[in-house]
């Protein structure tokens, strides 16, 4: 049964000042805390929900009055809760302690609120549950301090999301038809969707050496990021020359299709692309009166030749004949000779650097190169229908830091690409989406930064546009980061729901404050002591705004901390390799150098 504490003094929309006697206070103290609700009386049978916010004492004689400041977040009209509030308690209406019952019509599982989430941390016998169509088809942002718990927290959702419960797979039966994709950037979650064999659960792990992500399926702006450093005085030449060696490569290995740019997913050969700019680089021109002004070769000793076809220079690097200025052989340097050195240099060792294999060189099960018949293949194997997995982790951890940004943006312009022409191919048909996914960007504050440097421009790009049009087209994000305050404030600003746990950072605070609504502001005080794996959850998919507590996931991912102390106590263990230890210095060196 509600208890009665005290009454409303003075009413506004932006809070209900209720007034507590000394008896009634010291007597509720457990309940009477920031964070709780009340229930005020609107009428005769309807109340008010609010949020207790604020608590004041006030010395008033020989005994001193209370007053709480509570936020409205909704009213129970025949026992039935409904967001908002279009009417507010009058000075004198009687204010309640909100019990049990209360809370359950406020926290009721019904068919629009059955996605389960945790239990409050006011009350552990009552779970919290969400619209779970409006979490999962809006954009999610989990944010908290390192050690806050928050790589648990998303575990747990995606856990009960695609059906993993205790490690058991609760659709053995019937595989259904959920569709997350992780940017795993410390590889902690393969371990939290790795269960028994017998479970029947697929997982479709990708690191980096079985990432298969051909340098064809670039765009521009990951191409000339890769490649170009665009701080270079000719860098518009190398722009130019390369966007040309593009086109042509691609018109070569393409000839059925009948328009190709820049941007077309079509194979092309960077190594003949290499040609081709170093042969610009070289070229002397035919200056002979009354002869065409080509490009001059010398084939062998006594042969020179005029290259009057400019797909020539994809074949090989040719040797032009030194320039002169003698009539019968005059020759001269070419408009680019000599301008491309550097660009040269770097393309050549992009190209033959091993660690980026997975982008220049990946090759097929036979040993063959991607060409542009593989792209399905390629597609599918982010989508996890090649191994029909309703979790694909993208395994980041291996990924060199300087193409990191480039294979973010790559893999998620893909994903929204598919998603974007399937849905337009639906539509056609007047239906919607029927595979939706769900992109995780894990440490987002890594690829998606909020200062606009050249090295994020191509992740924070496709990214951001994943946040601003993907529910359009079935994709939804889920952003997550311990630096929220670091992260495109943009990505941010599309996000519909909020999990937020501990929060040490003043600057993260005020950020997250800033952008949860305003029913959540003077809740979200609570941040910093929040204890780990307790959360504030804020937006459309719940009721109010709630802090519960979540539950460890089973099996739990591999983010733990390091037990330094009490390791540090423990007898010297040697990695010698004389020693002839499971795992000595030698197999880390060796895995270093990746042999």
């Amino acid at each position: 049964m509600d208890k009665h504490i005290g009454l409303v003094y003075e009413s506004s929309a932006s809070g209900v000042l209720v007034k507590l006697d000394f008896q009634d206070f010291e007597g509720n103290k457990e309940h009477l805390k920031i964070g709780k609700h009340l229930k005020i009386e609107i009428g005769t049978h309807d109340f008010l929900i609010a949020s207790i916010n604020n608590i004041k004492a006030v010395d008033d004689g020989d005994k001193d009055k209370y007053f709480i400041l509570a936020e409205p977040l909704g009213t129970i009209i025949d026992n039935k809760f409904y967001p908002g509030n279009s009417t507010l308690p009058s000075p004198t209406e009687k204010a309640y302690i909100a019990d049990a019952t209360t809370l359950g019509h406020i926290f009721l599982k019904n068919d629009k609120y059955s996605f389960k989430l945790g239990n409050l941390v006011q009350n552990k016998d009552i779970n919290l549950h969400i619209d779970g169509n409006m979490f999962f088809s809006k954009h999610i942002a989990i944010v908290g301090s390192t050690g806050s718990g928050k790589s648990c927290a998303v575990s747990k959702i995606l856990q009960e999301a695609v059906g993993i419960k205790e490690g058991k797979n609760e659709n053995l039966d019937c595989q259904k038809n959920s569709h997350v994709i992780i940017f795993d950037i410390h590889s902690e979650y393969k371990a939290a969707f790795s269960i028994a064999s017998n479970q029947n659960f697929t997982l479709n792990n990708l690191d980096v050496e079985k990432l298969k992500l051909p340098y064809w399926l670039m765009n521009s702006e990951e191409l000339e990021a890769l490649f170009i450093e665009s701080n270079e005085n000719n860098s518009h030449n190398q722009i130019s020359q390369f966007r040309k060696a593009v086109i042509l490569n691609k018109e070569k290995y393409n000839p059925t299709l009948k328009k190709i740019t820049y941007d077309t997913p079509v194979y092309f050969s960077i190594e003949e692309v290499y040609n081709f700019i170093s042969n610009l680089n070289d070229e002397v021109i035919n200056k002979i009166p009354n002869q065409e002004q080509l490009p001059k070769v010398q084939i062998s000793k006594d042969k020179v030749e005029l290259i009057n076809d400019i797909n020539m220079y994809f074949e090989t690097r040719y040797s032009f004949v030194p320039p002169t200025t003698r009539k019968e052989e005059k020759a001269s340097n070419g408009s680019f000779n000599g301008e491309f050195n550097r660009f040269l240099s770097r393309l050549d060792n992009k190209i033959n650097d091993k660690r980026l294999e997975f982008l220049m060189k990946p090759l097929k099960v036979d040993g063959s190169a991607f060409v542009t018949d593989d792209f399905s293949d390629i597609l599918q194997q982010f989508l996890g229908y090649l191994t029909k997995s309703n979790v694909t982790i993208i395994d980041l951890s291996g990924i060199p830091f300087e193409v990191l940004s480039i294979t973010v943006s790559l893999i998620s312009r893909l994903i929204f690409d598919f998603a974007f022409h399937y849905s337009k191919l639906l539509h056609e048909q007047n239906r919607t989406n029927d595979v939706p996914f769900l992109l995780v960007c894990e440490e987002a504050h890594n690829y998606v930064p909020r200062d606009n440097s050249a090295n994020y421009r191509a992740s924070r790009k496709s990214i951001e546009r994943i946040a601003k049009e993907g529910r359009k087209y079935g994709l939804g994000l889920m952003v997550v980061s311990q630096r929220p305050s670091e992260v495109s404030e943009t990505i941010f600003a599309q996000c519909n729901n909020f999990i937020s746990l501990r929060l040490t950072n003043s600057a993260d605070q005020n950020y997250i404050k800033n952008l949860l609504p305003n029913n959540a502001g003077a809740i979200a005080d609570i941040l910093p002591t929040l204890s780990p794996g307790e959360c504030l959850v804020v937006g459309e998919a719940t009721p109010i705004p709630a802090v519960i507590n979540l539950p460890m996931p089973n099996p739990e991912p591999k983010s733990e901390n390091v037990r330094v102390y009490d390791i540090w106590h423990e007898d010297w263990k040697s990695i010698d390799k004389s020693v002839g230890t499971e795992i000595n210095i030698d197999k880390v060196i060796s895995r270093w150098k990746k042999e």
